[in-house]
Order: structure tokens, then C-alpha cells, then sequence
């Protein structure tokens, strides 16, 4: 019964920092995601545009129901929960602001139940020296994950209680929203973050937490990281205990981020010249080395964009083929056999463009 009972504690610990609880807690214990996420608006790194506008329904107190949606790690929950923040202050948030996981509770019974529940009540008293709207916030993490029935029912709720409360939805991937719930809502698209202000944000968190940094460190994280500033903060998170006060450098962080060395990739595209003996023997030694096909395809494809000696149609095809492969592996199909299967399909490909 105790282990459940601090489990349950645990959960609520980390819901009350998220929510901007300002109590004492262990800053140790915190991930650096949650350490360093923005507290206000004017904290969000990048995404200028959607900033401006949510800075200017800030003043105005007139907040739509919003639409965020991006690539992971660009800031959509962040951006909203700092929103929140600065409309209520760290006590009231807590009473008006209603944050689900829709990827957990996605259901239409968690719409007609918890969120009609919050949303049908009307606010309390705000936060001295807050002025806060008289609407509260439901965040709708996930979005794109719940079901049609959910978004249906979710549709007549925002229309009903939108003098009360308004909704922001956070996905990956507009297109899964159905259309009469996205146009009741105003659209935000979050880019991913330019790269300069990616290995800026990383330094500043790197310095602050004194990890030692060597050239080129910051960067491999970042560019490692695909745009996604989240992977790349606990990526660093995740050196910093492997190096143990020594400096970090881009060979380390290559090897955490389970990157391929360039020599085993360059060894793959030079099997294509040779018989389907060496691309047996090529796979075979890939897959015992312990790589993943999906990292293998990744960097493959961009040796093939750059590589001089296959023509265009000859990329077109082995990139058809690649999406074929990663397509087979998404559905669970075996890794050796896919891989396989590519070799020898882009060896008669390749052979053909050098005929």
C-alpha cells in the first residue's frame, strides 16, 4: 500500500511543477526539460510570430480556442502552459487550468465525463496582482491521438461552454484533427527551432548546469537531435552523468545518440559494387553489431542524396525503395531481411546507373 501511496505522491509532485507550484523541491530530482522550461511567455525560444499574437490576446483577454501543431521538442506545451502562467499566476493556475494527456485518455467517455465536468464550471478568484480572463483552459495534449467520436463529442462542448472556458489542442499531425473541431480553432504552426538558437538554448543550459563542453559538442547535439530541442536537452542531460566531470566532445555524443560510424555506412554503400555474398556479409555484420535499421535507412538515404556517382532517377528509385523498407519495418517486419532485401534491390539499381 505504500509503494502505491508514493507513487501516487510522486505523480502529483510532478503535476504540481508543471503546473508552476512554487514550493521547495529537490532540483536534482528534475529533469532538465522541466527544469528549464520557459515560466512566462517572453521566455519561449523562437516561434515569433505565435508569440506576438498570444502576447497580444495576453493584453486584450481575448484568448480563442487555440490549434497547436508541429514536430516534437518546438515548444507547442511550453508555449501554452507559460501562457497560462502569465493569465493567472503559480496559485490559480492550478484551479484553472485542466491539462490531459489525450495519447492516455482519449476516449469519448474522458470528453463526456472529466473534460465536460471542468468546462461546464465557472472560474473562481484570480491571483492578487493577476488580472486574470474569466475563462479557464483545458490543454489537450496529443490531440491527433484521440478518436473520432472523442473530437465529435469535444465539438459541441466547446461550442456550449465557450463563454467559460477555452481549449487548446497540441498535436504532431493537423491532418488527424477533423476539420469541424480545427476550424473552431485558431491555427499555430511550430516550426522547428533554427539551429543557431537550438546550440544557443543547449550552451546556456550546459553552462548553467556546469557541464564542460568541448567544440563541436553542442552542435552534434543539436544536429543529432533533428530540430527536436526536448531530445537534444536530454541527450545533454543523459552526457552529463556518462562523462562524469570530464569534458563532453562529439565522439561522445555520437556514441550516446547511437549514431553509425560514417566508415560502416560508407562500407554498406560500397557492397553495392561488389556480389550479394558482400552485401550478406555487410548486413550480417550490422545487425550483430547491435544497429537499428530505422538509423541505418536515416543515414543511408543522405549518403545516397549526396553520392555523385548515381544519377537522378537512380536516387529516385533506391529513395522509393527505402520508403518500401521503412514502411515493411513500421509494421514489424524482420530487421535483417529488410535490410537485406535493400542491399540487393540498390545494388542492381546502382550497377545499372554505372552499366
Amino acid at each position: 500500500m505504500d509503494f502505491f501511496r508514493s507513487g501516487k505522491a510522486t505523480e502529483q509532485a510532478v503535476a504540481k511543477s508543471r503546473a508552476g507550484d512554487g514550493g521547495k523541491r529537490d532540483e536534482r530530482a528534475v529533469p532538465w526539460v522541466e527544469k528549464y522550461r520557459p515560466k512566462n511567455i517572453d521566455d519561449v525560444t523562437a516561434q515569433e510570430e505565435v508569440v506576438q499574437v498570444l502576447r497580444k490576446s495576453l493584453e486584450t483577454k481575448n484568448l480563442p480556442h487555440l490549434l497547436f501543431y508541429g514536430p516534437p521538442g518546438t515548444g507547442k506545451t511550453s508555449t501554452i502552459l507559460a501562457l497560462a502562467r502569465d493569465m493567472y499566476g503559480p496559485e490559480a493556475i492550478r484551479a484553472r487550468v485542466l491539462e490531459l494527456n489525450a495519447s492516455d485518455e482519449r476516449g469519448i467517455g474522458v470528453v463526456r465525463e472529466k473534460v465536460k465536468n471542468f468546462a461546464r464550471v465557472a472560474v473562481g478568484q484570480a491571483d492578487p496582482g493577476y488580472s486574470s480572463p474569466p475563462y479557464k483552459i483545458v490543454i489537450l495534449d496529443e490531440a491527433d491521438s484521440m478518436t473520432t467520436d472523442a473530437q465529435s463529442a469535444l465539438r459541441r462542448i466547446m461550442e456550449k461552454y465557450s463563454h467559460v472556458t477555452r481549449f487548446c489542442l497540441v498535436c504532431n499531425y493537423v491532418s488527424r484533427i477533423i476539420e469541424p473541431l480545427a476550424s473552431r480553432c485558431a491555427k499555430f504552426r511550430f516550426k522547428s527551432l533554427p539551429r543557431d538558437l537550438a546550440v544557443t538554448r543547449v550552451n546556456h543550459v550546459a553552462q548553467a548546469e556546469g557541464v564542460a563542453c568541448r567544440d563541436g559538442a553542442v552542435q552534434a547535439l543539436v544536429d543529432y537531435s533533428e530540430g527536436d530541442l526536448r531530445r537534444a536537452m536530454m541527450s545533454l542531460q543523459s552526457a552529463s552523468r556518462m562523462v562524469q566531470g570530464a569534458a563532453l566532445d562529439a565522439d561522445m555524443v555520437a556514441e550516446l545518440a547511437g549514431v553509425i560510424p560514417p566508415g560502416v555506412i560508407q562500407g554498406l554503400r560500397a557492397a553495392w559494387a561488389a556480389d550479394a555474398h558482400s552485401s550478406q556479409e555487410a548486413v550480417d555484420a550490422l545487425v550483430y553489431a547491435g544497429y537499428p535499421a530505422s538509423r541505418v535507412l536515416a543515414q543511408l538515404h543522405d549518403l545516397v542524396v549526396s553520392d555523385q556517382q548515381l544519377g537522378s532517377l537512380q536516387k529516385a528509385k533506391i529513395a522509393m525503395l527505402m520508403a518500401s523498407v521503412d514502411k515493411a519495418l513500421c509494421d514489424g517486419a524482420d530487421e535483417k531481411l529488410q535490410l537485406l532485401n535493400l542491399m540487393l534491390q540498390a545494388s542492381r539499381i546502382a550497377q545499372a546507373a554505372s552499366a
